[in-house]
């Protein structure tokens, strides 16, 4: 169980970083910043999606225990 509580942790603080970058994307008027955190911002969906599927898989190989 302690593995999987500690992905729900990672995901939880991936989603976070996600909103902050999005948010100081939206928050500054020069443009290469806002790439930059644009791009920040879709490296976290990256991340969370890898979280998702680790989730997932750990939750699944509960079941089969």
């Amino acid at each position: 169980m302690t593995v999987k509580k500690d992905l729900e942790k990672a995901l939880a603080a991936a989603e976070s970083a996600k909103g902050t970058y999005a948010a100081f994307a939206a928050a500054t008027d020069e443009q290469s910043a806002q790439q930059m955190f644009q791009q920040m911002s879709q490296d976290m969906d990256r991340h969370i999606a890898i979280l998702n599927i680790r989730i997932s898989s750990t939750a699944e190989n509960q079941l089969d225990n």
